[in-house]
């Protein structure tokens, strides 16, 4: 029986260890953010080849990651955090060829220039581009919904990575 009472006292000791070690972070993967308030200017499309909407596509992405994983309020006008920048390559390349000498496969690339401003603690503001790619058979079209699907799976990417470099600070 005192062992059992020593394996509970232990157990419990550890427990509270564990969450006392993790105290500073919450489940989105930030420490203690010492901000209330967001704001994403909209994102220009200065890539050279142009596809219509995808800088509105992008700034609604990243407003929309916010506020899913912080407690912050977004705002339009002098918040404590502010994203702003521009699409800078939207690009289309072959990538495998067949026998024939024809594409197999190509790559959809984008980056974006993000620049991260935190009027409470000016030292974390950064310039940085952020890019990723998707593969796609080169049979296929890029329209409708396997063009929205991949963007959607690249924005995807990129937005985690800025809020990883902002909030997270990985």
């Amino acid at each position: 029986m005192k062992k059992q009472h020593t394996l509970y006292k232990f157990t419990a000791l550890l427990f509270c260890l564990i969450l006392s070690g993790c105290g500073a972070y919450n489940f989105t993967g930030t420490g203690k953010i010492d901000a209330e308030t967001f704001q994403v200017n909209y994102f220009l499309n200065n890539a050279e080849l142009v596809e219509p909407g995808i800088e509105r596509t992008f700034t609604n992405a990243l407003q929309d990651l916010l506020v899913n994983q912080t407690s912050l309020s977004m705002t339009n006008t002098n918040a404590d955090l502010v994203y702003e920048g521009e699409i800078t390559q939207y690009r289309i390349s072959p990538m495998t060829a067949t026998a024939d000498q024809t594409a197999a496969q190509n790559r959809l690339y984008i980056a974006i220039n993000v620049r991260f401003t935190n009027r409470k603690n000016p030292e974390d503001d950064f310039e940085k581009t952020f890019s990723h790619f998707k593969d796609y058979p080169a049979n296929e079209l890029l329209t409708g919904s396997n063009l929205s699907g991949y963007l959607e799976e690249i924005y995807e990417r990129i937005t985690q990575d800025v809020f990883n470099a902002s909030l997270a600070k990985w």
